[in-house]
């Protein structure tokens, strides 16, 4: 079955790296895929990295991208319009409770909509 894919962008690596690892606690067939911190392994963002991860989370039905601050949102749109041939939605939700509530939707084998309806919904 294909899944809605998550990405999970943070400033800092060790947060999305976290994050994903408690929602593998719980959802295990749910692509999720990091983008977290700079190529150089410091604080930031990187359009690049986002990109890839985007591309990793795809298995056609669609991603959902959370993020964690205004620049992090930037580099996510940026990346989202240069891959236009991916569905992509990024979420105004709480980073982790709204990533957690897109597996757990995601997993239900909802649509790219359903599943941000209902993270939406939530928050």
């Amino acid at each position: 079955m294909d899944y809605v894919g998550i990405v999970l962008v943070s400033h800092s690596s060790k947060i999305v790296e976290g994050l994903s690892e408690i929602i593998r606690q719980v959802i295990h067939d749910v692509p999720i895929a990091i983008a977290g911190g700079t190529d150089e392994y410091e604080i930031g963002t990187n359009v690049e990295m986002i990109m890839s991860a985007i591309t990793t989370a795809n298995t056609g039905k669609g991603v959902l991208v959370f993020y964690d601050l205004g620049s992090a949102k930037m580099n996510a749109e940026i990346a989202g319009e240069m891959l236009d041939s991916i569905e992509i939605k990024i979420v105004d939700a709480p980073l982790i409770e709204g990533a957690y509530v897109a597996a757990v939707e995601s997993n239900m084998g909802k649509t790219l909509d359903e599943v941000y309806e209902a993270v939406i919904k939530e928050f």
